[in-house]
This record gives C-alpha cells, sequence and structure tokens, in this order.
C-alpha cells in the first residue's frame, strides 16, 4: 500500500491577531512538532504567544495546505528594551562587545520570534518563502534572531539569506543549550 501524496501548499497569507487566536493551537502544534518538543510545551507557550500579538509592530505569515491545514508560520515584532529576550541579548553582547556596538543592534530591530514548518512539508523552500514575506515590509532597520547552535535547516537559511552572527554559544536563563544570535539589516534583499 503506498502512502497518500502530501497536500499541496495553497496559500501563504498574513494573519491578524483574530487569524491567530483562531488557530492559535494549530500553530503551537505546528512550533511543537518542528522543534520536536514534548506536547504539553503548546500549553506552555500559549500564554507568551498571545501577549507576543500585543506587541508593536507585530506581524505574522502563515502558510496553508490545499486541506487548510496549518503547515508553516512565522511572527515577530520590535524589539524594545524591557523584553526578556533584549535584556538576555543586550547583557550577552555586553560581555563581547563595546557598548556602543550593543546598542547599535539593539536599536530599532524586529525581533523574529518564531519561524516553524511542520516537518513533513520541510525541505522544498517554505521555510523562506515564509521568512520573506514575514521581513517584507516589517519595521525597524535590521532583523535580530535566536536559534539553537548546531548544523540544521534554519542555519542554512539564515545563512543563506544573509545574517551574521552577532553573538554565539549563548545560554538564555532557563534552557541548557546553546543558542546564536543573528542578525541582518532590513530589508531583504
Amino acid at each position: 500500500m503506498t502512502a497518500a501524496p502530501s497536500p499541496h501548499i495553497d496559500r501563504i497569507v498574513e494573519l491578524t491577531t483574530d487569524q491567530l487566536r483562531a488557530r492559535l493551537a494549530e500553530a503551537l502544534q505546528v512550533y511543537v512538532d518542528a522543534m520536536g518538543y514534548p506536547p504539553s510545551t503548546a500549553q506552555q507557550r500559549a500564554p507568551m504567544w498571545s501577549a507576543h500579538m500585543m506587541r508593536a509592530g507585530w506581524r505574522c505569515v502563515a502558510a496553508f495546505n490545499d486541506a487548510d491545514e496549518l503547515v508553516g508560520i512565522g511572527y515577530g515584532y520590535l524589539g524594545v528594551p524591557g523584553q526578556w529576550w533584549h535584556e538576555q541579548v543586550f547583557r550577552g553582547l555586553l560581555t563581547v562587545t563595546p557598548r556602543a556596538e550593543a546598542e547599535q543592534w539593539m536599536h530599532d530591530y524586529f525581533e523574529l520570534t518564531e519561524l516553524h514548518v511542520r516537518p513533513d512539508s520541510q525541505g522544498g523552500g517554505l521555510g523562506e518563502t515564509i521568512l520573506r514575506r514575514l521581513l517584507d515590509g516589517a519595521p525597524g532597520n535590521t532583523v535580530l534572531l535566536s536559534t539553537p547552535e548546531g548544523p540544521t535547516r534554519a542555519w542554512k537559511l539564515y545563512r543563506r539569506v544573509g545574517f551574521g552572527d552577532v553573538l554565539r554559544h549563548y545560554q538564555f536563563t532557563g534552557d541548557p543549550r546553546p543558542f546564536a544570535v543573528l542578525g541582518r539589516g532590513l530589508p531583504l534583499s
């Protein structure tokens, strides 16, 4: 018996906060599946994702297959002092760069907070399409993101679209894994 063919990508759209709230459980399942996290992670992350939707400059792009299943998601917002990620990265940068350089990176940037593609839809360029659509017209002079260290599809994608090292082998509070903070100017070429 042969497996049924995977549904094809039908549409890639920008979502409003209300549209993402209506499909938040599905979006979090994509996140959990893509990251290989335990299912309970979705419940833990739901309040955080909901809070992120209220931040200045928030925007979200999602991909759906022809069965109307969400298969990819990306979102971000303007990073500002006082936000957890901003404070963590700024503190890390101060350990390896002069204050003026750290302040330059942490000023007027779009934080690419989440970018995930369901495992059965990876490898065909969908992540890059979501990324480019999300960053097209994103506020800020630069874009920053963090990703676990290691040779992954995400790393290859970020390098391919011009992200460079900002901070390497950084450990965020509460996570034992080393992360890289990557950045580049906006707009994407």
